[in-house]
């Protein structure tokens, strides 16, 4: 899903699917999805937080947390602070708390932006500790996805993220603190096959990438006749994956609603307006 051309002067963009013009304003209005075609551009992290959790209840955690060169992988730290110049973060994870109705959260947000939403070893440690903040806290957790898989850049380190998200999202289930995660566009590879597939509820965007591995690398493995809508959220979810897709808008009141069915028997206090 690429982002929409802009015309030149702002005031109207170019839908990357159906190619219709649209108004700017409109479509940020709309939540960046397409009026004609119902599209879900990518947004930012940024964007995600504002749309989806209360106005300024969001707090930043972890911010200061920077990913070396272990590897001394080749151009890695240059295509790093490219991505820092580009997003404004350190890593490709926001995370922090914040509330939706009122209610805390835990929260961690992906950025497809920089460098393709890739679990490092700071990506990782990011969702650990929103993970572990909602066990601390006894609140819930959510986690917004979007991501081509591991970091090939760290190596090893980067996989070994896989085990420990995935047991941090363990220890949550097995001391009832719920964890949502919403896959956006695309949920791939070492992060499907993490922490984004244990949650207690997933959710979709319509039409995203969903899978382990892309088309691409699936037709060099001889995979070649595969349905029409293969590793949509759409095909997740007519093969039991995933437990809804939903459009954009309706994200936010769905999440408040699991966060008050499946939270309320923690009794978090309310945030302070």
């Amino acid at each position: 899903m690429s982002a929409p051309k802009s015309t030149g002067d702002g005031a109207f963009l170019q839908c990357s699917n159906c190619k219709k013009i649209l108004f700017t304003a409109e479509f940020e209005q709309l939540l960046h999805v397409c009026p004609h075609c119902g599209f879900h551009h990518r947004i930012s992290a940024q964007t995600r937080i504002e749309i989806t959790f209360d106005p300024g209840s969001f707090e930043e955690h972890d911010k200061d947390l920077r990913s070396g060169n272990p590897l001394d992988f080749p151009d890695y730290t240059e295509k790093r602070e490219a991505a820092e110049q580009k997003t404004g973060g350190f890593d490709s994870v926001i995370s922090g708390i914040a509330a939706i109705e009122g209610r805390p959260v835990s929260v961690a947000v992906t950025d497809f932006s920089f460098m393709g939403g890739s679990m490092g070893s700071v990506a990782g440690e990011k969702i650990t500790r929103t993970l572990e903040r909602a066990l601390e806290r006894k609140i819930p957790a959510i986690i917004v996805c979007a991501s081509g898989g591991a970091r090939m850049q760290e190596g090893l380190l980067s996989l070994m993220q896989m085990a420990k998200t995935t047991a941090a999202a363990e220890r949550c289930a097995r001391h009832g603190v719920p964890y949502f995660a919403v896959f956006t566009d695309p949920t791939m590879a070492g992060v499907l096959a993490s922490y984004a597939s244990v949650a207690d509820v997933i959710l979709a965007e319509p039409k995203v990438m969903v899978g382990f591995a892309g088309l691409r690398v699936s037709k060099q493995a001889g995979v070649s006749k595969v349905p029409d809508d293969f590793q949509t959220a759409e095909f997740a979810l007519a093969h039991g994956m995933i437990d809804r897709v939903a459009p954009r808008k309706e994200l936010r009141p769905i999440l408040a609603t699991l966060v008050k069915l499946f939270g309320g028997h923690l009794a978090p206090a309310k945030v302070k307006k």
